[in-house]
């Protein structure tokens, strides 16, 4: 059974088990733990400081993106350093796609890295990518909840999402691997 989130686990027996970010961050509170960076991050913050060793080094601040797009936008407006995928955007790409239209990665890099390219430049990109979009993407290991939606549906085609999510609450309240001896 998982155990309580508390200040006297060990940091081997904080990565034996699921937690949710909100989990972490209560205890890294409660601990004095800088509690920024995700939950990856945090969560390895939490180990040190839970087997009293020095944490890892923080990294640097990045600097806030900057100035925004404001609506109205056209094709022909370049898209600045540090954009963000923000409403402003989906408002004019459901516009010019269609309902369709959503941020996946490809969209979510293309609009990080396009800097200087302009939307109509990003439209094509969609267009160009809807084919690798529909191949099954690799989930990120920060979205377990996800992971186990996809597989446990992919076992049970039938199945209610009730019933998946039955299914993962049992799942992530077993211990990831066993503890160390």
């Amino acid at each position: 059974m998982r155990p309580e989130l508390r200040a006297a686990l060990s940091g081997d027996e904080l990565s034996r088990w699921y937690w949710t970010l909100a989990e972490l961050t209560v205890l890294a509170r409660e601990l004095g733990v800088p509690r920024g960076g995700g939950k990856a991050a945090l969560a390895e913050r939490l180990q040190a400081a839970l087997d009293g060793v020095a944490p890892p080094a923080m990294p640097p601040r990045t600097p806030s993106a900057g100035r925004q797009l404001a609506a109205p936008v056209k094709g022909c407006t370049v898209i600045p350093e540090g954009q963000r995928c923000s409403q402003v955007l989906r408002e004019y790409f459901r516009r010019e796609i269609g309902p369709s239209f959503h941020f996946d990665a490809h969209m979510r890099a293309f609009i990080a890295e396009g800097a200087g390219r302009t939307l109509a430049d990003a439209i094509t990109h969609w267009h160009a990518t809807r084919q690798a979009a529909a191949q099954p993407q690799k989930i990120g290991s920060q979205f377990e909840l996800n992971r186990f939606l996809r597989d446990w549906h992919a076992e049970h085609p039938a199945g209610s999402r009730a019933e998946a999510l039955t299914a993962w609450r049992a799942q992530r309240n077993k211990p990831r691997r066993p503890a160390a001896e």
